[in-house]
């Protein structure tokens, strides 16, 4: 393939590599055509996030974890952070380092656990930390004191989800220990909804009530600090109250909704789609076996159009599996393979190499969203598009 390029071509790719691109990078940058390749609409988020800033009177927190779930995490950044929101919201500490050296100096909270290996980069970097266990609090107070920069601290409670933070029990002798190091800052307390996308809200009524006994014992302790937060998407799209300082919007950014109980796809737009063309297109035989294992065999003769993806991109091994070809959906036929998939094209007689196929999105009248590919593939929406492998182009529109 190198052959093809001119030789100005390949002095641009070395001047590049210079700079810290990688020539395949580069490569990849010249060319509009990938295998398949994700399409992002950022003015869909920004409209969503506007939505939400718009309607609400607390800050925001864009949720990007998980590289913005699968959305790109520093094009949803920068676009959020346009559109009114004033956090970011991460789930690791390389996650945040990664928006850090994007140039972006908004404050970044990381909301999972921290190695210790990664906290002094993260206090000289101003990013807040979660914590929750006072072993974690005497750690990352040790590292602050030695290079003498105090370190940002949100305490995680634990008011029912089970997963991580301190016990309401405990949240007072907690804090104290972080107030007495001088090396840390209080900075945010914050819990987290288990059940916000349910029509049941007796649940997560009883964690904001626990939240707010904690809340009200530490004001009886003169700490409170500046910023409480605890409305995910769900809670923040169903209005639950109180909202306090600040909401964190993750799924309901990239315009979907936390789950069929929550379903607010009036209001959100989606922003992702997913597309690949047909590589070769065929007229086989009845009797004829379709992929590996040859669990499809064609009945009569049919069309058959083999789609550049396949399961190392992130398209599930599933029966009933659907795509659009020519404003109809086709069926996939035979097992997803690791690069390819094939479908039938006997309704889309017309159909020939480098049509479009769109596995997740809109094409014509017909639509596939996330939360139909999730319902075939037995999981959430979520898992959906944080599903999509890495090698998978990313491009915005």
């Amino acid at each position: 393939m190198i052959r093809y390029y001119s030789l100005a071509c390949q002095r641009q790719i070395g001047d590049v590599e210079k700079s810290g691109i990688s020539g395949i990078l580069f490569i990849m940058m010249l060319f509009d055509d990938y295998s398949n390749w994700v399409e992002v609409d950022l003015s869909a988020i920004e409209s969503n996030v506007r939505l939400i800033t718009k309607e609400k009177e607390q800050k925001v927190m864009a949720v990007v974890k998980a590289n913005a779930y699968g959305h790109g995490s520093l094009k949803v950044a920068k676009t959020a952070l346009k559109a009114g929101a004033e956090w970011l919201a991460v789930a690791r500490a390389e996650e945040a380092m990664e928006l850090r050296e994007s140039g972006i100096k908004q404050p970044v909270l990381v909301l999972g656990f921290v190695p210790l290996n990664w906290v002094k980069l993260l206090i000289l970097s101003g990013v807040s930390m979660v914590a929750w266990d006072i072993k974690q609090i005497e750690n990352i107070a040790a590292i602050a004191e030695d290079i003498n920069v105090a370190a940002k601290i949100h305490i995680k409670v634990d008011t029912g989800m089970s997963r991580i933070g301190v016990q309401e029990a405990d949240v007072v002798k907690l804090v104290r220990t972080l107030k007495d190091r001088s090396s840390l800052i209080f900075e945010g307390v914050l819990t987290h909804y288990a059940c916000a996308d349910n029509y049941n809200k007796d649940k997560t009524i009883d964690q904001i009530n626990i939240f707010e006994d904690v809340l009200l014992e530490l004001a009886e302790n003169d700490s409170l600090p500046n910023i409480i937060h605890a409305s995910n998407s769900a809670a923040t799209l169903f209005g639950y109250k109180p909202a306090w300082d600040m909401v964190r919007l993750g799924i309901a950014m990239y315009g979907l909704d936390p789950s069929d109980r929550c379903s607010f796809a009036k209001e959100l737009e989606p922003a992702l789609s997913w597309k690949s063309y047909l590589i070769q297109v065929k007229e086989v035989p009845a009797g004829t076996g379709v992929s590996y294992g040859h669990d499809y065999v064609t009945k009569d003769t049919q069309i058959v159009g083999t789609v550049s993806a396949g399961y190392a991109d992130g398209y599930r091994r599933h029966s009933n599996n659907e795509v659009l070809v020519g404003g109809k959906r086709v069926p996939v036929v035979g097992r997803v393979c690791m690069d390819y998939f094939m479908v039938n094209l006997d309704s889309v007689s017309d159909a020939s190499v480098g049509d479009e196929v769109v596995m997740l999105g809109r094409q014509g009248s017909e639509r596939i969203t996330a939360e139909e590919l999730a319902i075939t593939w037995n999981t959430i929406n979520y898992e959906v598009l944080c599903g999509i492998s890495a090698r998978v182009i990313r491009k915005y529109v």
